[in-house]
């Protein structure tokens, strides 16, 4: 136990250096110290991720079975790196314009971002990776057997074991890999510990590698002659296997969901590709170099049966050294780890953003999406849960397969699921017929049959009589005979039948079905998107209300991130407020902030339950039509103008509605002042006449008219005093007295004088401690506004226990206080005019004369600062701003 227990605390240490350098990177990138992170040496060292337990351990078990045959896992990525200019430079581009989030979040944003497609993927990518992670638990299950017989400890029970490492990676996983929801942003601490993993792993194989040449043999001369004298010269190439399993290996490298993670998700910078298209394959050469006299030097030294797959750990145990045998299970340990962390993260996003969150969209209609649970909270529980299940899944198909003894098979096993998205991938980025329906049918088609030949014999699912009589005895049903071909390799037949059936459906039913409009825009943003890197499609606009969409975007984004998106698009529309107008560009943009944490299908399925469909321009289809250069110019200038003319025309609209609503307002002006100068002048000169003529009046009528001529005039003074500070702050004539004074006081003071009337009670929640701020300003001025305000919610709560929410907060060097009471709010078309003179929301419990909002705005301009309604918070809600330290105006 004493050699299982160092072991487990190495592994440990392990992982917990791993977390700090992740951690430090991170910490680094937030302080604007991060410019090493983008260094392409750290790109390309990410990219090793490719390079699991089965590159460290299983190819010089590869090596010793089938000679040279295990150079082809890395031929095939070499030739895409090299060949980065054709395909990788085209899918990073459509990566950082599209706001891809993974594999499948790209396949369905070509294809209509149809969410049934990623679906599709998502499924093929969770029993493809499968079988992988369950040969890193094997990798190290193995090992770690190995390594405590040797040094005379008890037999470790391996399921144990992988049960442990399986438990230990998805808790390391959750606490490091949902930290962040918006999965488009970089993963800066990830990637810098995937680059120091890949040093590490080289570093062990090359340590043991000079060991083996220099210390047990005699040098390069010697071992080539052991190499010579070693059945692994008699190995004979194949040229068709070479060929399969490159095209196997290349097709892996793509479409694995954690090569696409780093590759393109996390891809930083285009140009990075250009020296990773030669340092990779480099890699890939030091870590094979010696492969081959690992496993010479292994075959001759241990025992006759021992297992190739284990010589990088064996044969210094063998030899007695130690300190080597450890170095290489961390190196062993580093691979898995890596590889299960990463494909751990990206598999769970998928899982989360195309299975889960469209299932729980489906169930909560688009109301209740708006008002019910945070969504932000439903992604992190599924994603979580979707790390703990695909972890088990590989620790189930590790114990269902028996644990079979050859690593690189496993590993073959998942290329050749991963390998049937390529026909959509490919299709998808290359080809403008291709549709939705089409991909559909052909990973449909290559899913189904790559389980029949492959997966499912892999642990024995089907019984003899299917293996050689076929599916309901039809003879060229056989899962590894299909078709009547007999005595081909197992694998090669897989994928030869899997490919070219996917393949063969997904052309045929693409040429056979018609893309809807947004498919064919799509597909000319993929083919072309070089020449359209900056074009989407549209949205037809003014079906939505901006406040559902608000409600929405803060269930997804949070609350800050979407005030400040909002106020951001309400400035470039040159509209007031925080609201802008839902048009066609402000969903577009809304849509990719959105495609930033729940992938492209998903978010576009919730925008469109708000806005009911998107559309297709005219320009739009003039750009999927055409192909030229001149006739695309032609239509961006078209657009562009068209776009300014809309905008200007959209504000000569405003200009011309204030105008109207100006003329509106001095008319009701007129009319109101004078209805409220009358009524009390009514009232005075009525009741002065009847104490003037009427000389029976008891002493009690006379006091009680007296009140009521003193109580009219009070009422007509108070008209005239407002009216005239109200002029006297719209004309800037007012001098402001400023002076220091504690937030929390002020708001103590105006609190006991708005409330001291015999309206209906008010309970006021208050944070205290967030008050305790120094102002400098006009206090009485700004005491005039808090007092207005508060009364105003002690008089229109309609609540049935009223209650009002101060909030204050400090910010970009701003001061933000609101009020929020728990009424019904004010009505969205009585929102706008709620600051003009005279207007009064509810007349029957208004007692003023609606002077009192317009002299807060008055009031809060002279200030430097100002006074807002925020809607879509529940009730009724208004956000005074002032600066943290005001400077007093120059009288």
């Amino acid at each position: 136990m004493g050699a299982l227990n160092v072991l487990i605390a190495v592994s440990i240490a392990y992982v917990i250096f791993l977390f700090g350098v992740a951690f430090l990177a991170e910490r680094a990138n937030k302080r604007g110290q991060g410019g090493f992170l983008r260094m392409p040496v750290v790109y390309t060292l990410s990219l090793s991720i490719y390079c699991t337990a089965w590159t460290f351990y299983g190819a010089v078990g590869y090596a010793a079975r089938s000679g040279l045959e295990y150079l082809t896992i890395y031929i095939g990525p070499s030739l895409v790196m090299i060949g980065w200019w054709w395909l990788l430079r085209r899918m990073v581009r459509i990566g950082r314009t599209q706001r891809i989030t993974s594999i499948a979040d790209m396949i369905s944003s070509r294809y209509g971002k149809s969410n049934v497609v990623a679906a599709g993927v998502t499924i093929l990518a969770v029993i493809g990776t499968t079988p992988y992670i369950a040969l890193q638990l094997q990798s190290v299950a193995l090992s770690s057997s190995v390594f405590v017989g040797a040094s005379g400890g008890q037999d470790v029970e391996l399921t144990s074991v992988a049960l442990y490492v399986a438990i230990g990676l998805a808790i390391f996983t959750i606490l490091f890999g949902t930290r962040n929801l918006d999965v488009n942003e970089r993963h800066y601490g990830v990637v810098m510990a995937i680059a120091v993993e890949a040093v590490v792993k080289l570093f062990a194989l090359l340590a043991v590698g000079v060991f083996v040449v220099w210390f047990v043999a005699d040098g390069p001369a010697d071992i080539l002659e052991r190499i010579e004298a070693s059945p692994i010269s008699g190995w004979h190439i194949s040229g068709g296997r070479w060929a399969g399993l490159i095209f196997l290996s290349a097709a892996a490298f793509l479409c694995l969901p954690r090569m696409f993670q780093v590759m393109v998700v996390e891809n930083d910078n285009e140009d990075h590709l250009r020296t990773a298209s030669w340092a990779f394959p480099t890699y890939l050469m030091v870590m094979s170099l010696f492969v081959v006299p690992i496993a010479v030097v292994g075959l001759e030294l241990l025992p006759e049966g021992s297992n190739p797959d284990l010589f990088v750990l064996t044969v210094p145990l063998a030899t007695g050294n130690e300190a080597l045998a450890m170095l290489s299970f961390i190196g062993g340990f580093s691979s898995a780890s890596s590889m299960v962390i990463v494909a751990v993260i990206a598999v769970s996003t998928m899982v989360s953003n195309h299975i889960v969150l469209p299932i729980w969209l489906w169930a909560n209609r688009m109301e209740q999406v708006t008002l019910s649970g945070d969504v932000r909270h439903v992604m992190l529980l599924s994603r979580r849960f979707s790390i703990v299940g695909i972890t088990l899944l590989g620790y189930l198909y590790f114990q269902l397969s028996g644990g079979g003894s050859a690593l690189a098979a496993i590993g073959l096993i998942a290329f050749a699921g991963v390998a049937q998205v390529l026909p959509v991938l490919i299709g998808g980025v290359f080809w403008r017929g291709a549709t939705r329906i089409g991909a559909f049918a052909g990973m449909t088609v290559g899913f189904a049959i790559w389980m029949y030949t492959l997966l499912l014999p892999s642990f024995g699912a089907w019984s003899p009589f299917i293996m050689n009589e076929g599916l309901f005895g039809i003879l060229w049903l056989r899962p590894q005979a299909m078709f009547g071909i007999n005595g081909m390799d197992p694998l090669l037949h897989a994928v030869l039948w899997s490919i070219s059936l996917n393949t063969l459906t997904f052309v045929v039913v693409s040429l056979g079905s018609f893309p809807t409009p947004i498919e064919r825009l799509q597909g000319a943003q993929f083919v072309n998107v070089f020449d359209h890197s900056t074009q989407a499609p549209s949205w037809s606009g003014g079906v939505a209300q901006s406040e559902d969409l608000m409600v929405m975007a803060q269930r997804i984004l949070g609350a800050r991130e979407t005030q400040d998106l909002f106020e951001r698009e309400a400035r470039r529309q040159g509209v007031n407020g925080y609201l802008p107008d839902p048009d066609p560009e402000f969903l577009q943009v809304l849509e990719r902030q959105f495609s930033g944490v729940v992938g492209a299908a998903t978010a576009h399925a919730m925008v469109s339950q708000l806005v009911g469909r998107a559309s297709v321009s005219v320009q739009d289809l003039l750009a999927v039509a055409n192909e030229t250069a001149q006739i695309m110019e032609y239509s961006s200038q078209l657009e562009a103008k068209s776009e300014a003319l809309q905008r200007t025309a959209r504000q000569l609209r405003r200009a011309n509605e204030k105008i109207t609503q100006v003329s509106e307002q001095k008319d009701d002006f007129l009319s109101q002042i004078s209805h409220e100068l009358r009524t009390p002048m009514t009232s005075i000169r009525a009741f002065s006449e009847i104490l003037r003529d009427s000389e029976k009046l008891s002493t009690k009528d006379k006091l009680k008219y007296s009140d009521i001529i003193h109580s009219e005039a009070m009422r007509l003074t108070r008209l005239l005093d407002d009216l005239l500070d109200l002029s006297m702050l719209e004309n800037r004539r007012v001098k402001l007295n400023y002076e220091r004074a504690t937030l929390s006081d002020l708001l103590d003071d105006s609190a006991t004088v708005a409330l001291s009337g015999e309206e209906v009670d008010l309970r006021v929640r208050r944070n205290r401690a967030s008050e305790n701020i120094e102002i400098y300003s006009d206090v009485e001025r700004l005491r005039q506004v808090f007092i207005n305000v508060i009364r105003n919610a002690q008089k229109y709560c309609d609540a049935e226990k009223p209650e009002l929410r101060i909030k204050v907060a400090q910010s970009d060097a701003r001061l933000t206080i609101d009020f929020i009471d728990n009424g019904s709010g004010i009505a969205r078309k009585s929102q706008e005019g709620i600051f003009d003179k005279f207007v009064r929301v509810n007349a029957s419990k208004a007692g003023g004369a609606g002077l009192g909002l317009s002299i807060c705005r008055e009031v809060m301009t002279s200030l430097g600062g100002e006074i807002t309604y925020l809607p879509g918070q529940g009730g009724a809600a208004f956000r005074v701003i002032l600066p943290e330290s005001a400077t007093p105006p120059v009288q």
